[in-house]
C-alpha cells in the first residue's frame, strides 16, 4: 500500500519561503547615501565658471594673472583669448586683435589652442590658424594663419609674431601645445606638438630669434596614435561620428608636452594613447640629425593613462591629466613612481594644466568628449565649464630653465 506523507503547515511554509525570493524594502534615502561609491582624491576648488565659451588652454603668471584660450571649433566664440579678472572674461590683448581677419590672418588671432606664460615677461599664444567648416566665409587652415604670438604682459601689447613656414606647419597641421625655453639660442626655442587630424603628428621646433621652424619625428610611431587604442570616457567608448551615421575611433597624434627643469628632455604623448615618451632636446634642435638617430633616441617611459595635458614642475614632477578616469597623476622622474593627485567625477575631460604663484595646480575641465561629434550629433555638454584649483605644493620652472 502506498503511504501518503503530508507536511505539517509549518514545514510547508518554510519550503515555500525557501523557493520564493525574499523581497526587501527599497533602501531609504539615508540608506542610499551610505552605499559604497567611487572615492574622490584631492579636494577641488572651482576657481572660475565659464557659462558661455568652452575653454581649452590656461596659464597663470607669477603674479597671479590668469589667461584662457577658446579655439574656434564648432561654437564660434566671440573671442579666442581672455584674461580672467574681476569675475569676468576680458578679450586679450584686445577685442580687435581677437576678431579674425580672413584677409590678414597673420596679423590677427584666428583660433588659439594654447596660452603659456613661461616667466619671460610674455604671454605666448599658439594660434592654429584654422577655422571650422561652417560659420565663416573661409574654413580650414588659412595661409599665414599658424603662428606664435608674444604679448608683453607689462604693456599688454603684441611684442612679436612668428608665422610658421609651410615646411613646418603643413596644410594638415593642427598646432596644439607649446613649451618655451629662453636659455637656448639667441632668444630661446619653442617646442610645439602637431596634433593633425588628417596628417602626420610631429614635434615642431621654432627658433624664436629668427622665426625659423622645422619638423622632427614627423610621422614617427611615438608621435602617432597608438594602433588599436580605444578610449573609454564616462563608461562608454568615445566614438567620432562623421555626420553620416558612420562612427570611428578618434586617432589623434602628439598632444601633451612638457620640458624637464633643465630643459634637456622633452616629454610628450599622443592624445589617442596611454603611453609617455621622452627625447633629448639637443637632438630636436639639431636640424641635421637623421630620422633614424632621432627615433632611436626616443625612450618609452611607460603607461600613464590617456592624457590631454602634461606639465612639469621645478622639482621634476610630471603632472598628467587622465581623461578616461577624471584624474590627474604625478610621475616622479627621480623615482620612476606614479601617484594620483586628484580624482573627481567633476573632472570631466581635464585638459590643460598650469601652476599658480601659491603652488596650486590649475586645470580646465571642458567636457570635450560630450561634444556633438562624439555623441551622435547631440551636444551633451552641461554648462558651466570649470577652471579648478588643486593644492599641489608645486613651483613653476623658470623660462631660462636654471641656465644661470
Amino acid at each position: 500500500m502506498q503511504r501518503l506523507f503530508r507536511f505539517p503547515p509549518l514545514w510547508a511554509g518554510l519550503l515555500c519561503a525557501a523557493a520564493m525570493p525574499v523581497l526587501a524594502d527599497p533602501p531609504s534615502e539615508a540608506g542610499q547615501a551610505s552605499l559604497a561609491h567611487a572615492q574622490s582624491i584631492g579636494p577641488l576648488t572651482p576657481a572660475f565658471l565659464f557659462h558661455d565659451q568652452m575653454p581649452t588652454g590656461v596659464t597663470v603668471t607669477r603674479d597671479g594673472r590668469r589667461f584662457v584660450s577658446y579655439p574656434r571649433w564648432g561654437d564660434h566664440p566671440a573671442f579666442t583669448v581672455a584674461e580672467l579678472k574681476n569675475g569676468r572674461e576680458a578679450p586679450y590683448p584686445s577685442p580687435a586683435f581677437n576678431a579674425p581677419d580672413l584677409d590678414q590672418p597673420g596679423q590677427h588671432l584666428i583660433s588659439v589652442q594654447s596660452v603659456v606664460a613661461p616667466g619671460d615677461g610674455h604671454l605666448w599664444l599658439l594660434d592654429t590658424g584654422t577655422l571650422p567648416g561652417t560659420g565663416y566665409p573661409k574654413s580650414g587652415q588659412l595661409a599665414n594663419g599658424p603662428k606664435l604670438v608674444a604679448v608683453e604682459l607689462a604693456t599688454n601689447q603684441v611684442d612679436r609674431t612668428i608665422v610658421l613656414p609651410d615646411s613646418a606647419a603643413l596644410q594638415s597641421t593642427y598646432l596644439n601645445d607649446v613649451r618655451i625655453d629662453t636659455s637656448k639660442g639667441k632668444a630661446g626655442v619653442a617646442y610645439i606638438t602637431d596634433s593633425s587630424f588628417t596628417g602626420p603628428g610631429a614635434i615642431i621646433v621654432v627658433d624664436l630669434a629668427s622665426g625659423d621652424a622645422w619638423r622632427q619625428l614627423s610621422g614617427a610611431s611615438s608621435t602617432q596614435a597608438t594602433p588599436g587604442f580605444r578610449p573609454i570616457v564616462e563608461g562608454r567608448y568615445m566614438m567620432q561620428d562623421n555626420g553620416q551615421g558612420q562612427a570611428s575611433v578618434p586617432a589623434i597624434p602628439a598632444d601633451g608636452i612638457a620640458l624637464s627643469p633643465d630643459g634637456t628632455t622633452l616629454y610628450y604623448s599622443p592624445l589617442s594613447s596611454r603611453r609617455l615618451y621622452r627625447v633629448p632636446t639637443t637632438l630636436l634642435r639639431n636640424r641635421d640629425v637623421s630620422e633614424d638617430k632621432l627615433e632611436a633616441a626616443v625612450e618609452t617611459v611607460g603607461e600613464k593613462g590617456a592624457s590631454d595635458g602634461l606639465l612639469m614642475d621645478d622639482q621634476g614632477r610630471l603632472y598628467a591629466t587622465d581623461y578616461e578616469h577624471n584624474a590627474i597623476h604625478i610621475f616622479d622622474t627621480d623615482t620612476g613612481r606614479w601617484s594620483t593627485l586628484a580624482h573627481d567625477p567633476r573632472l570631466l575631460w581635464p585638459d590643460t594644466l598650469s601652476i599658480g604663484p601659491e603652488g596650486d595646480l590649475y586645470v580646465t575641465a571642458n567636457q570635450l568628449h560630450r561634444q556633438p561629434q562624439y555623441r551622435s550629433g547631440h551636444d551633451e555638454r552641461h554648462k558651466p565649464y570649470v577652471l579648478f584649483r588643486i593644492a599641489a605644493e608645486a613651483e613653476p620652472i623658470p623660462a631660462d630653465h636654471h641656465s644661470h
